[in-house]
């Protein structure tokens, strides 16, 4: 593979995360239903751990290369990613109970924006002009978005809905979760992208599982047990979940947190089909402005970064 092929092969395989994110993100959804919104969020770590340690197993078996090991650094980043990422998936659930699937979504990719300003925070990295005049256009979007469906109208008439405050607080910790997983992949030894990254990965569901099981058993059970008897779906859920962090991990390892983020917004329009097609929901005019504003602001830091 030539040097510059090699260089944006990340690209495609962010494409390909994004893609099977939003298989995993349809399947938690239909687990929300029956068995709760913690639950849900728990199937994508325990269902995706047994996946992640054989991909792990195979890179190092196929290329010869044994995996690095963790340091303090590493250990502080992948467990601010790990904690953060949970918390952004059970306010992600929470928002597709109050939403349509594909403004759902939209509202958890205001990280796009936020996550320069982290990184700025937590890894030193400066915000640029075209960052700058994103973060205008972005907000601008989400404030569009973040106006009331019908149904809350009825029910609490406030502009700024339940729905748009899950999925802007989902963003927030998902931005926190890339910037962790990035510093993480920074704080390894030298090493393939690949083997970094499907390491981290492994340690990340790990504490995840752990974390989550643990309150699981402790305090709801019958979820536990219901995510336990679906297992079709949970499989499912789990194995969509493990490519998609497979391909995020592996991106963070070769690129900057903020270029691997803009190019994931593509999850935007994969979720917009599976929400037509799959889930019969109609997004409202303004809703697709508001989207709108938000990829535009995306590309401004896409053409910016480059």
């Amino acid at each position: 593979m030539g040097e510059a092929a090699a260089s944006s092969l990340w690209i495609p395989i962010v494409l390909a995360a994004a893609a099977a994110q939003t298989v995993r993100n349809a399947a938690q959804r239909s687990v929300t239903r029956t068995a709760g919104v913690l639950p849900a969020t728990f199937i994508r770590f325990a269902f995706g751990l047994p996946f992640a340690v054989v991909a792990l197993a195979g890179v190092v078996l196929a290329g010869g290369e044994s995996p690095p090991a963790a340091n303090a650094a590493f250990l502080g980043w992948v467990t601010l990613g790990a904690v953060t990422q949970v918390a952004s998936t059970a306010f992600f659930v929470a928002a597709m109970a109050q939403r349509s699937f594909v403004v759902a979504v939209v509202f958890t990719k205001s990280e796009v924006l936020q996550v320069g300003i982290y990184a700025l925070a937590f890894l030193g990295e400066p915000i640029t002009l075209p960052v700058a005049a994103a973060i205008v256009l972005g907000t601008t979007g989400v404030l569009v978005l973040s106006g009331q469906s019908s149904a809350e109208k009825a029910e609490q008439p406030s502009w700024v809905s339940k729905g748009a405050m899950l999925g802007l607080a989902s963003g927030a910790c998902l931005a926190l979760c890339a910037v962790g997983y990035r510093g993480a992949m920074l704080a390894l030894p030298a090493a393939t992208p690949w083997i970094k990254g499907f390491y981290g990965l492994v340690w990340a569901l790990a504490i995840q599982t752990l974390l989550l099981g643990g309150y699981l058993l402790a305090r709801d059970r019958a979820g536990l047990a219901r995510v336990m008897t679906g297992w079709r779906v949970s499989i499912l859920a789990g194995l969509a979940g493990a490519l998609a962090s497979m391909g995020w991990f592996t991106a963070f390892a070769m690129r900057s947190a903020v270029d691997v983020r803009i190019v994931g917004l593509a999850e935007v329009l994969f979720s917009f089909v599976v929400s037509h097609r799959f889930f019969r929901e109609r997004v409202s005019p303004v809703e697709l402005t508001g989207m709108g504003l938000l990829v535009v602001g995306v590309v401004v830091v896409s053409v910016g970064t480059n």
